[in-house]
């Protein structure tokens, strides 16, 4: 079977991950059949395989300096998160908390219509 002989058998040397995307270009290269990616899925699930993304890191990535910056540098530039107190997420002004002043329209009794 052509999944078990990996990505770099059929010229992904990047990273050894089998993706949908993946597995619908070999399908298309190998039997001349279009096949989508989520068909691509759909057909890896029925075959026991379950499909990977591959992490979008660079080559040279250096750890060591990356956990550097992040402890040094990240802790002064990232702002501070919102208060824990409770907050409302509407942006209208809150409610007084006696309803509404008596002096406004609509406080005491109803008005009788004219």
């Amino acid at each position: 079977m052509y999944l078990e002989q990996g990505p770099a058998a059929h010229g992904w040397v990047e990273d050894q991950v089998w993706t949908a995307a993946r597995v619908a270009t070999l399908i298309g290269r190998k039997f001349h059949i279009s096949y989508s990616v989520s068909g691509a899925t759909r057909l890896m699930h029925r075959l026991g395989f379950s499909p990977q993304v591959p992490a979008r890191r660079v080559a040279e990535r250096d750890e060591q300096a990356v956990t550097a910056w992040k402890e040094a540098t990240w802790a002064e530039v990232k702002e501070p998160g919102r208060p824990a107190e409770a907050t409302s997420a509407s942006r209208t002004k809150p409610g007084s908390p006696d309803g509404r002043p008596k002096d406004e329209p609509g406080a005491g009794a109803a008005a009788p219509r004219s």
